[in-house]
């Protein structure tokens, strides 16, 4: 009972990452006014507010201690699983790679964790258009962040936040030279959007379309195990 009581009191009252508390602010003023010409307006204020709240949340996740593990860098649900060359702005063009994009809504959580451990190699960031995050296109055309990493196993891997129709800021804290954890934090995208992750060739996902990803717990790949591509079923 004791467990439980912790968990509903952080789902109740969750960790609000610091970035979102000046967007909290600006809410919880703006609902003050309202209220002051009219209690209707007020709580549909005071709705939005907790909204926000809510939006910018940043619960503590259990990362799997596996080597060599790949995690969902977002929470969200897999929206597509291709094979493409990798981005030319990280100087991986002409190289193959899988591509997983995790697309996030308004309501998932949206910090961003590091898939892998290892170190940042180059980092680069492209504006763009917003156009819906679900399109392929906007893997080349929107705002975007990229990350290029070398894990720890040797491997090379790269990691794109992609702002959406509604996103309008994308925040990475990752520099080049930089070492990650596999789930640690590195970033948010603000108010819906989308993250790839490119898997080498020979690497095979283990998740499937339309499948839920948890960021930092979700096991996308093992970098260096020999396991098959998944299949999954709907039930």
């Amino acid at each position: 009972m004791a467990n439980f009581n912790i968990s509903l009191k952080n789902y109740i009252f969750p960790h609000v990452n610091k970035e979102g508390w000046r967007f909290v602010a600006i809410f919880a003023v703006i609902t003050a006014l309202l209220y002051c010409i009219c209690s209707f307006l007020g709580l549909i204020g005071l709705v939005l507010t907790i909204w926000c709240v809510y939006f910018f949340r940043d619960p503590a996740r259990i990362t799997p201690q596996i080597k060599d593990v790949v995690v969902s860098p977002a929470d969200g649900i897999v929206q597509m699983i291709t094979e493409v060359e990798g981005p030319e702005e990280l100087g991986l063009q002409g190289k193959k790679f899988t591509r997983v994009s995790v697309f996030m809504s308004v309501f998932n959580v949206h910090v961003n964790r590091a898939p892998a451990k290892g170190k940042i190699t180059k980092t680069c960031y492209v504006k763009g258009k917003f156009l819906n995050a679900t399109l392929d296109k906007a893997s080349k055309d929107n705002e975007r962040q990229l990350l290029a990493m070398e894990t720890e196993s040797g491997k090379e891997i790269a990691f794109v936040q992609i702002a959406g129709l509604v996103a309008r800021r994308i925040l990475c804290f990752a520099k080049e030279g930089a070492t990650y954890e596999a789930g640690e934090r590195f970033g948010l995208i603000r108010f819906g959007s989308r993250l790839d992750v490119y898997l080498p060739l020979d690497v095979k996902p283990q998740v499937c379309l339309g499948q839920t990803m948890v960021a930092g717990e979700t096991v996308i790949a093992n970098l260096t195990s020999g396991n098959q591509a998944v299949e999954g079923v709907i039930r």
